[in-house]
């Protein structure tokens, strides 16, 4: 009768333990799961293609209709050029009337404030240039 009770409870034990670890593994894998998801900026695809450097596709939605100064999570065309320093794309967009003015909504910070704090002094000499035009 002894070794009935002692066996019982060895099992019980080893069962509830098995049952916890599996439970902690499954806690585990969703705090994984959950962990690993990533908020991506939700930023247009005209912006996305000055980040990209793509000056064909800016120009053809430029002509289409794409404002120069519509904001993409918070910044203008203008800053993206003025960030990645994309000269070409951010000469582009100076002719067709981009604010060079314009603030992010998010930093608070004017194309030229982004080209110097990526150093893009590439950009840094165009937009001087724009601005004291």
């Amino acid at each position: 009768m002894k070794k009935l009770a002692f066996v019982t409870a060895l099992l019980l034990t080893i069962g509830v333990t098995f049952a916890n670890t599996s439970k902690n593994e499954k806690d585990f894998e969703t705090s994984t799961l959950v962990s690993s998801i990533t908020v991506t900026p939700n930023v247009s695809p005209f912006c996305m293609s000055i980040v990209k450097g793509d000056y064909e596709t800016v120009k053809k939605l430029i002509d289409l209709g794409a404002d120069v100064n519509a904001k993409s999570n918070g910044m203008t065309p203008a800053m993206y050029a003025a960030k990645f320093n994309r000269v070409d794309i951010l000469e582009l967009l100076i002719a067709k009337d981009a604010n060079l003015k314009a603030k992010c909504s998010k930093k608070g910070l004017t194309a030229l404030e982004y080209a110097e704090l990526s150093n893009a002094t590439d950009a840094i000499a165009v937009l001087k240039k724009a601005l004291n035009s």
